[in-house]
């Protein structure tokens, strides 16, 4: 006679339990209170006849067994997602969803997705700007563009593009008074910051920059922004490549010195181990290589 299984909510609360040691986050998760959170780990304990937490004071920890169950868990859970994942791959007929960051959208990738559509007339894109981590087993997205190191465990990743930082400007900065012809020349101009991504200390120390305050001038949430500020002669912003490189070749942007650092990050394409190879996500990503002129052997 088979043995009745737990119900999969109930594994659910307590794989999201033993990983944050906490009934209050498990359910802050899963979208319930902690009491049902509390009541469903009793109910297991009950069924599989052993504790599985040490309730102390203001916290939780697994017991030995607990410790044994989570990773079986954990696998059994893996398992079942790869399984449910061959089963709901993207069909033909379905929309392709790409989560990319907003910047890398507005200044890369939208001014290119026509060459897409052009090559692709059958394959429906809907693009899904996000700064948040993509969960596959979650959210209702296929193939997502990061800017990262690479390290997306679990997960098929490919390189995209690698990129280096300089100073851009509008070309009217490089004439009038204060023109800005050498590094040292920046003293008398805004410096544009990107926020979480460009330092504009480091870049000073390669140049050799000494009286010029690297945190000077407005900080800009989104990269596409400080971008535009510097299109508008704003100030000078510490580019990334791929995204000031169609406003450098339009000419509303200039290099106005020829130093540049590499970037400590890259783009990668990254999507579920299960749909790697599905027709229209190994489609897309294959027209990313190509337009970002790289090969998968990259």
């Amino acid at each position: 006679m088979a043995r009745r299984l737990p119900p999969m909510n109930t594994l659910r609360a307590f794989e999201a339990a033993a990983r944050h040691l906490s009934f209050t986050e498990a359910a802050e998760e899963l979208h319930i209170t902690q009491a049902a959170v509390s009541h469903q780990m009793r109910t297991l304990e009950e069924a599989l006849g052993v504790r599985l937490f040490r309730r102390l004071n203001r916290a939780i920890r697994l017991t030995e067994e607990g410790q044994q169950f989570v990773t079986e868990v954990r696998k059994a859970l893996a398992h079942l997602a790869t399984a449910m994942d061959k089963l709901a791959a993207p069909d033909a007929g379905g929309p392709l969803t790409v989560s990319v960051l907003p910047s890398f959208a507005s200044k890369w990738l939208v001014p290119r997705l026509g060459r897409f559509r052009a090559r692709h007339p059958e394959i429906e894109v809907r693009i899904s700007p996000s700064i948040q981590l993509t969960d596959f087993q979650r959210d209702d997205v296929d193939l997502v563009v990061r800017y990262g190191q690479g390290r997306y465990e679990g997960l098929h990743s490919v390189r995209l593009m690698t990129e280096d930082i300089f100073p851009v400007c509008s070309p009217a900065l490089l004439s009038g008074p204060d023109a800005l012809l050498r590094p040292a020349d920046l003293r008398h101009h805004t410096l544009l910051h990107d926020d979480g991504y460009v330092d504009w200390a480091m870049w000073l120390l390669v140049a050799g920059v000494e009286d010029v305050s690297p945190t000077q001038g407005p900080y800009f949430t989104d990269s596409a922004l400080v971008i535009q500020a510097a299109v508008e002669g704003q100030g000078v912003a510490l580019a990334r490549g791929a995204l000031a490189g169609d406003d450098l070749a339009a000419g509303r942007l200039v290099k106005p010195f020829d130093i540049a650092i590499p970037a400590d990050y890259a783009y990668y394409v990254v999507c579920p181990q299960a749909t790697a190879e599905h027709p229209k996500i190994a489609a897309f990503r294959n027209w990313l290589l190509d337009e970002a002129g790289v090969t998968t052997e990259d």
